[in-house]
């Protein structure tokens, strides 16, 4: 069999079109729209929570074909204001993204999601099964108790030093339960309770994204980079508290109502933040689902063959 080239990202592009859009409880929601303002209306889901979006995820689509939307959940990236976690919920982001379809006045429309964005992408279209043409989604996150407990404590069997530092951050009599602990000080008024916190949350789990270890940057830290760290450590243990606002079991039972939906689920076999067996579970209560499982990458959806295997799906949905 001839080996099959390997997908790239598509060139960088410029957004035609960015905004906010008002919402409901003082939130302001960034969304950008590139590529085709004619073509097949595609909306990326961001991880986290509290992650944001960033150019290079225009470049998983194809330009001249995608209308390609992007946009910040509340309190993450652009999107005003920054951090904030109040009227914060699952289902209020599932109403944002029913209001940009709304604003873009889109019929249908695929949904690509990862990690996060993949529980967000299922948590909406459970709600509105009419409105979505597609699915593309990776890194498959349902935010049961049993893979929270995984990322907070059972992934220190492949990462003990990672977690080991998560843990060596906070005082010996704060250590029993780390969402707790760790909000207490990202939720701190003083930066400098705040910031070194919020930066050792989130470097723990940056630590677990990709299948090889990554060289550490050196580069200084600016005031804004300590903001959006902050920030995006207040949105995730927000939500984290709560399960994320979704009860990922009934989200199980009820992807029966996206039966005739194209899905294509893509998985790292050694995804340490998501393990396999949440996509595995996925693709059992969604048997037409097209099932990869990516046998040498783990969370990170900038690895190469990552890369590949969702620039190939999003190809393919161009039939759609």
């Amino acid at each position: 069999m001839p080996t099959e080239i390997p997908y790239t990202l598509y060139p960088e592009i410029s957004p035609y079109n960015a905004t906010w859009i008002e919402r409901p409880q003082h939130h302001k929601i960034y969304m950008e729209l590139s590529g085709n303002p004619h073509g097949i209306p595609i909306i990326f889901l961001h991880g986290g929570p509290g992650g944001g979006t960033n150019p290079k995820q225009r470049q998983f689509f194809d330009p001249n074909h995608y209308q390609i939307i992007l946009f910040d959940q509340r309190g993450c990236g652009q999107s005003k204001p920054l951090g904030e976690v109040k009227e914060n919920t699952t289902q209020d982001l599932v109403g944002d993204i029913e209001a940009i379809r709304k604003h873009l006045k889109i019929k249908t429309w695929i949904i690509f999601g990862g990690s996060w964005g993949s529980a967000l992408a299922l948590a909406y279209a459970t709600i509105y099964p009419h409105q979505i043409k597609g699915l593309i989604l990776r890194g498959i996150f349902l935010s049961r108790i049993s893979e929270l407990h995984w990322f907070l404590d059972e992934v220190k069997q492949f990462f003990p030093e990672a977690h080991q530092k998560l843990v060596n951050f906070l005082p010996e009599g704060k250590r029993d339960d780390l969402v707790k602990s760790y909000s207490d000080l990202v939720f701190s008024e003083d930066k400098n309770i705040s910031g070194p916190a919020s930066m050792t949350w989130n470097h723990f789990e940056d630590s677990l994204l990709k299948l090889l270890p990554q060289p550490e940057e050196n580069k200084p830290i600016t005031d804004e980079d300590i903001e959006n760290e902050i920030a995006r450590a207040r949105v995730q243990l927000h939500y984290i508290k709560e399960q994320c606002f979704i009860d990922g079991q009934k989200i199980l039972n009820e992807v029966k109502k996206l039966k005739d939906v194209p899905t294509t689920i893509i998985q790292g076999r050694y995804d340490m933040v998501c393990p396999p067996i949440t996509a595995y579970e996925l693709y059992k209560k969604m048997p037409h689902a097209h099932f990869v499982m990516v046998p040498d990458a783990g969370h990170s959806a900038s690895e190469p063959s990552m890369i590949h295997e969702l620039i190939k799906a999003t190809n393919t949905f161009r039939t759609l």
